[in-house]
């Protein structure tokens, strides 16, 4: 397991020249289409890279506690010997979820970012190389436990793929709706406590389709493993559309 100090990585924000003005809302503005476009352009390189070793990669997005990484751990143990994977960890402090991944045997990068609410292209990119790329089919990263401020960084990943417990109530989608406009896939986790829950499916899913009409939406439990099988089968499915693309 490697791991990358925060005080290593370019941190949001760190642009310097901005003409000063009058109007501090307008330089707020200014600011952040600076961090931004600073931000595709390094998100550009990285999916170059990406493509170069024909890797598929996902960016996990959710709230804290929604079960990324104990998805990701089981997902990681369901894969070996199919897919060859590898896992950018992002938290604000310690290595916890890095250590539990790298029991599983897959290479892993631990990102802190101490005072930054998500991953950017930059921590990501510096990530890249302590990971070995080209013995990788799949890459996920699974980003800081925040459904707002992950989902305006992208990170030249393939996809966004956000993740949300029945826990966390029906009108999550329509209340933080950029992460689940912007995601291909749902993951509604902890499906099996559906039973003791006051929890409407159905509307929870009329709420998601409002926000993204296309969006593919599974269900999934680690505990008692309904829906991993869709899951993984969708994996699979990714990374050799991916390969052929790239023979094509």
């Amino acid at each position: 397991m490697s791991q990358l100090s925060e005080d290593r990585l370019r941190r949001p924000g760190e642009i310097k020249g901005l003409e000063q003005t009058d109007h501090p809302e307008l330089r707020v503005v200014r600011l952040e289409e600076e961090v931004l476009a600073a931000n595709e352009t390094v998100a550009a390189q990285n999916r170059a890279l990406f493509r170069q070793h024909r890797l598929y990669v996902m960016n996990l997005i959710s709230s804290p506690g929604a079960g990324k990484t104990s998805l990701l751990v089981e997902t990681l143990l369901k894969l070996n010997n199919k897919l060859r994977c590898g896992v950018i960890e992002g938290d604000l402090q310690t290595a916890h979820d890095a250590q539990r991944i790298a029991e599983s045997g897959t290479p892993v990068v631990q990102i802190n970012t101490r005072d930054a609410c998500h991953l950017n292209a930059a921590m990501v990119g510096e990530a890249l190389a302590a990971l070995p790329l080209p013995e990788l089919d799949l890459l996920f990263i699974e980003n800081v436990g925040n459904l707002i401020c992950p989902s305006a960084f992208d990170l030249g990943e393939h996809e966004k793929v956000v993740l949300m417990s029945i826990t966390e109530g029906e009108d999550k989608p329509v209340k933080y709706p950029l992460a689940f406009h912007l995601a291909k896939l749902l993951l509604l986790t902890k499906i099996d406590l559906l039973p003791h829950l006051r929890f409407d499916l159905d509307l929870c899913k009329d709420y998601v389709r409002r926000v993204n009409p296309h969006i593919e939406i599974l269900t999934t439990s680690v505990y008692d493993e309904s829906g991993l099988e869709a899951w993984l089968d969708a994996l699979q499915q990714r990374v050799e559309e991916e390969k052929r693309a790239h023979m094509a």
